[in-house]
């Protein structure tokens, strides 16, 4: 199971420990706000199960991000197979996704940023995928904006409708953006 480091953070699999911190930030409203809901503890308790679940099942998942020093648990970003068919993705051959969540005292920091390049990184030289997308809810202009300062494409003719949300829901028009291999090895890299 692979776990990364970043200059600020490690990137690693959950642990039962790691509930109260998860619960706090999937309770928060602001944390939240694009998503349909906060979630209890219970729904917590199972999210962590499931995030658990990934790294068993595939090596990789969205990774706790603990704050080097502190050892402050603030979020997580990872990688997963996408669970739903959707023109880029079908039950035979799912497509891997990338997202995020902070907590807010950590945000507008370039945590986010940091830890979903390292994760590019991983998906295309050690897991060598040929291609990631990203997703979000139209009205999400942070995930957004990371998605493109990633060098990830917008795919506007592929944007969707989110199949766990009504029709007509202010959250259910989804953007899909991707970025290939090859267009991560070609893009300029900060330093």
């Amino acid at each position: 199971m692979i776990e990364l480091e970043t200059p600020r953070l490690i990137m690693r699999q959950w642990t039962p420990e790691d509930l109260p911190a998860l619960a706090s930030l999937n309770a928060d409203s602001e944390v939240m706000r694009f998503f349909p809901a906060v979630l209890s503890s219970e729904q917590s308790a199972q999210m962590l199960e499931r995030l658990r679940g990934q790294f068993a099942a595939q090596g990789y998942g969205f990774w706790a991000l603990q704050q080097k020093g502190s050892g402050q648990l603030i979020g997580f970003t990872g990688l997963n197979r996408v669970g739903f068919e959707a023109s880029f993705s079908s039950a035979t051959n799912p497509a891997a996704e990338i997202g995020w969540r902070l907590a807010r005292e950590y945000w507008h920091q370039g945590y986010a940023s940091e830890a979903a390049r390292t994760a590019l990184d991983c998906a295309f030289s050690q897991l060598q995928l040929p291609e990631v997308v990203a997703f979000t809810a139209e009205v999400n202009g942070p995930s957004i904006q990371l998605m493109q300062a990633l060098g990830m494409q917008h795919s506007s003719r592929e944007d969707f409708e989110h199949p766990a949300l009504p029709v007509g829901h202010w959250l259910s028009r989804h953007v899909l953006y991707r970025i290939t291999h090859e267009d991560w090895l070609a893009a300029p890299r900060k330093t």
